[in-house]
This record gives structure tokens, C-alpha cells and sequence, in this order.
């Protein structure tokens, strides 16, 4: 992953987006990174990882949750959908 200053990034904007669609590229401002430009495919993805990851969690967090379960016909039933 290469890695500009803010003031490379924006004198040489179009370089930068042309070499995110290769690899990702950090920008930095007074040596701290601040942003990522990657391609739109890339962040697509990492978003679906990271949306999959939560429904995971989620997941598990549903299933050591103790407390009484309400049965799917009653939750049917009280919502007026049967």
C-alpha cells in the first residue's frame, strides 16, 4: 500500500485514484493516516464482510440470550398477520 500527504494526494489526484484501482493508497496528514482511497469493488466488499461479521454477532448474541422465547404463531398472531 503507497502512502501520500494530503498536499500529494490533491496535487496529483488523478495518479492517486489511477493507483487505488491497483492497490489501496493512505493519505496522511503531519504524518498521521487519515484516509484510505480504494476502488469501489474493494469497499463493496468490505462492507458485506463487515455487515456479515455483525449479523454473526448478532447471531450469536440472540443465541446465549436466556430469557423465555415467544413462539413465531404468536408473534403472528399479535402483529395481525395470520
Amino acid at each position: 500500500m503507497s502512502s501520500l500527504s494530503v498536499t500529494e494526494a490533491r496535487d496529483q489526484l488523478p495518479a492517486v485514484i489511477a493507483a487505488a484501482q491497483k492497490k489501496p493508497v493512505r493519505i496522511s496528514r503531519h504524518g498521521k493516516d487519515v484516509a484510505v482511497i480504494i476502488e469501489p469493488s474493494l469497499y463493496e466488499s468490505l462492507l458485506e464482510a463487515q455487515e456479515e461479521l455483525e449479523d454473526i454477532a448478532a447471531f450469536d448474541a440472540a443465541m446465549e440470550d436466556k430469557s423465555p422465547n415467544i413462539p413465531w404463531a404468536q408473534v403472528q398472531k399479535d402483529l395481525n398477520l395470520v
